[in-house]
């Protein structure tokens, strides 16, 4: 199945970040739904920026990952998905942004999306989609 920008991301308007999960050199983004079985996560395999009630926090900075996980138990309000943008997921204290530089650029994919019940799925490479510009 093909996607639009924005289709598969914005299915988490509305869903609630429940975990967030720091892994080695990737962050794992875990979401739920009162109104459906889905289940999504949003691997980030470049790290994202956060905003935290107006203040942005790259990953390097101290108080990063204490504002991402400040965002657990809020819902999805807006997402965002367009060249020179990135990813962007908003919450109502803040969001969750992935645009990272050439530089920053480590693997292959910058961020997987999966775990919907009709088990679509979308990955985000350099040079792709919302990426184009990288």
């Amino acid at each position: 199945m093909v996607y639009v920008l924005n289709s598969l991301l914005g299915r988490l308007v509305g869903c609630r970040l429940y975990s967030v999960q720091f892994v080695m050199d990737y962050v794992q983004l875990w979401f739920d739904s009162e109104t459906s079985g889905d289940m999504p996560s949003l691997t980030c395999d470049v790290l994202p920026q956060v905003v935290l009630d107006g203040r942005r926090f790259a990953p390097a900075e101290p108080g990063w990952a204490e504002a991402l996980r400040t965002l657990i138990g809020q819902n999805v309000s807006a997402t965002h998905e367009k060249t020179s943008i990135g990813l962007k997921v908003d919450f109502a204290r803040g969001a969750i942004q992935l645009h990272s530089t050439a530089n920053e650029l480590e693997g292959l994919e910058i961020a997987t999306l999966s775990g919907f019940d009709d088990r679509g799925w979308m990955v985000w490479r350099p040079g792709e989609e919302a990426f184009e510009d990288l």
